[in-house]
């Protein structure tokens, strides 16, 4: 499909069509009735994919922060691409350039350097970032189940599409998938987007990342942004008591049934432990 060309930047109308619908698609919200079932629906379905993109896409595939065997790695691949934001492969390579070239030039979501749009949307619509460099991601692509559904990568956000059909019918299928869906979009990009450029920052990391509680609350905990580029590898990113992490609560109750295993906690290089 041709592209559109803005300000130098190809954007890719396969991917700005179907974006915009499902956009488009939020308004059948107001042809069903509303109820407290409805929300449960959306904050359930919002809530239990963030997880599969915080503590699948990012913390796990991305960082590599705790172990899962061959089984639970399939299935948390599974849970992340629900969301509907590509393979865990390409998400996984592309997250680890955006930490080499953090708030850098070739850094390639940075509010810093490409403004709000790009960071938050631009790069998705665009073509530029379609492939990626699979040696970023030798350590996951010898697996050839995570091979196929980075190949196949809407596959578990349709079943799990239907599944809420199936289960809950239409009104559920608009507020659990449609809605929510969107919400979860617009609350993962808003990581790249502000914080880089709204909150504080405890550490003296060499980019412009910093923690920000209310994006924390609506991420599962990774609004800690500074404290997870001071260190990355963390499983943690809420270091200190107030800092909300659920990603990181659930991870450990996982922990405790045997799931996740060998969970990296939080380290400060000598001389900052008061920082922490």
């Amino acid at each position: 499909m041709a592209d559109v060309v803005l300000k130098g930047r190809r954007y890719d109308l396969g991917t700005m069509l179907p974006f915009l619908f499902m956009h488009a698609s939020v308004l059948l919200v107001l042809t069903v009735p509303f109820s407290l079932e409805m929300i449960a629906w959306f904050a359930g379905s919002y809530y239990l994919r963030m997880f599969g993109v915080t503590g699948g896409y990012h913390r796990y595939f991305s960082h590599r922060s705790y172990k899962l065997n061959r089984f639970w790695q399939f299935a948390m691949a599974c849970l992340a691409q629900t969301s509907a934001q590509k393979g865990a492969l390409w998400w996984a390579a592309h997250h680890r350039d955006h930490h080499l070239y953090s708030d850098r030039k070739e850094d390639l979501h940075s509010p810093v350097h490409e403004g709000f749009w790009w960071s938050h949307l631009g790069w998705i619509l665009s073509d530029e970032y379609d492939a990626y460099d699979t040696k970023r991601v030798s350590d996951l692509a010898k697996f050839p189940e995570l091979r196929w559904l980075d190949r196949f990568h809407l596959a578990p956000a349709i079943v799990y599409a239907v599944a809420i059909y199936l289960i809950g019918g239409w009104d559920a299928f608009v507020w659990g998938f449609l809605a929510s869906t969107v919400a979860l979009y617009h609350g993962t990009f808003l990581i790249n987007s502000l914080t880089h450029i709204w909150g504080t920052r405890r550490f003296a990391t060499p980019d412009e990342s910093r923690n920000n509680f209310v994006l924390a609350v609506l991420t599962m905990g990774e609004g800690w942004h500074n404290n997870h580029h001071y260190y990355m590898s963390s499983v943690r990113q809420g270091i200190r008591w107030w800092e909300i992490d659920p990603t990181y609560y659930v991870l450990i109750a996982l922990s405790w049934v045997g799931i996740a295993r060998d969970l990296r906690p939080f380290r400060t290089a000598p001389g900052d432990e008061s920082l922490a």
